[in-house]
């Protein structure tokens, strides 16, 4: 789950990290309370939303007159920004923080992250800040430091000085530096995070060193004991299918293509994919029914499903193990009557009572397509679909 950068320095000056001044407002009627509370001009107006590349895209400005921030307020407001990384349609722009400007002397870059390769939360220092990370990493690899914590005994002072040398910091920065990166890191357990991003930290002309943006990601697995951060959530900001499938705790992600996929287990619907795309296919979505998968969950993820106007076949993919075959066989055909589905069905079963539930689908009367092999199934699936794009 994503915090708006508004959201995210709420958390770090609970923690006594300074930020700049900032008010948020959801309409243009705010500016002028806005502009009273932070005082004299020039403010920056900051779009927020859950993607990076805001600025490239018209979604950062720094405005030097009331009717220049108001004039960008009301055009942002309400629209849907595009960025690189959110790109093709964008997210909606309901607020925007208006803060006021620094003097900057220098811009860097930190984040923090669990690091998978190594096994370890790692701290990621450059001294090239406010640019894309990936492309710096991509053209100037050297530039990027990294310090990993080991978890016996946890992000030592000597760490943060290493990342302080490498981006240049001097003097009494350093041991304000040291500081800061123990507090991040600090919020970073405290709140259950899967990324910390600071891009830019700057350094003001004065030596100050605070956090002009901030990115935090909570670990979604975590969100049962991070609650007030739950309470947070901007659903808006996510696609509306898997915003669906979240209020009915089902497993969904949308993809491009236009093959409908509705599996019980992530490793069982990732390889699901892979056939689907190895049979000249394109799957429309990640979904995970669950084990526990029951005829009531089952319809639901067909409305989830055929929300998606892109998907011209669905290919359900059930092992029975914990639940039986039958079982699913029953609730895909109370699925199939009561949604209404309009496009081919392929159903593959295996496992408990497989061959009850093919017999179950078999006489439903239903135009549901039954597989014994995957391979088969997805490769009818692609078949159906490629039938329905004509």
């Amino acid at each position: 789950m994503n915090l708006h950068e508004y959201q995210a320095k709420a958390v770090l000056r609970d923690y006594g990290v300074p930020t700049p001044r900032g008010v948020v407002i959801q309409g243009a009627e705010g500016l002028d309370a806005a502009v009273a509370e932070l005082g004299e001009l020039p403010l920056v107006a900051k779009a927020q939303i859950h993607a990076g590349g805001r600025g490239k895209a018209g979604g950062v400005k720094v405005c030097r007159g009331a009717d220049e921030l108001r004039a960008f307020a009301r055009g942002l407001l309400g629209s849907r920004l595009v960025t690189y990384q959110n790109a093709p349609d964008g997210q909606p722009v309901n607020a925007l923080l208006i803060e006021e400007t620094l003097p900057i002397a220098r811009e860097l870059y930190l984040s923090i992250t669990v690091d998978r390769a190594a096994e370890r939360i790692g701290l990621v220092g450059c001294a090239a800040g406010g640019m894309e990370i990936e492309e710096v990493a991509r053209t100037s690899p050297e530039k990027i430091l990294k310090e990993w914590v080991n978890p016996v005994t946890g992000l030592m002072d000597y760490q943060g000085r290493n990342l302080a040398f490498g981006l240049g910091l001097s003097g009494d920065q350093i041991g304000a530096f040291v500081k800061l990166v123990k507090t991040l890191y600090r919020v970073f357990l405290d709140k259950d995070l899967s990324l910390l991003e600071v891009n830019p930290l700057v350094v003001t002309e004065a030596g100050a060193i605070l956090p002009l943006d901030c990115k935090m990601s909570v670990d979604d697995n975590a969100l049962y004991r991070q609650k007030t951060l739950a309470e947070q959530a901007d659903m808006g900001q996510i696609d509306a299918k898997e915003a669906q499938a979240h209020a009915h705790n089902v497993n969904y992600i949308a993809l491009a293509g236009n093959i409908g996929c509705m599996v019980n287990g992530a490793g069982l619907a990732m390889a699901t994919m892979d056939l689907i795309q190895l049979s000249g296919g394109a799957p429309a979505n990640f979904l995970d029914v669950g084990g526990g998968a029951t005829a009531q969950s089952v319809a639901q993820a067909f409305q989830i499903i055929l929300a998606d106007t892109n998907v011209k076949s669905v290919l359900i993919n059930i092992f029975g193990g914990i639940v039986r075959c039958d079982l699913i066989a029953e609730g895909i055909i109370q699925a199939v009557r009561d949604v209404g589905v309009k496009v081919p069905v392929v159903v593959r079963l295996e496992g408990t009572n497989a061959d009850k539930g093919r017999a179950l689908l078999a006489n439903s009367g239903l135009a549901i397509l039954a597989a014994d092999d995957l391979t088969a199934a997805a490769k009818l699936a692609v078949q159906k679909a490629q039938e329905g794009a004509q």
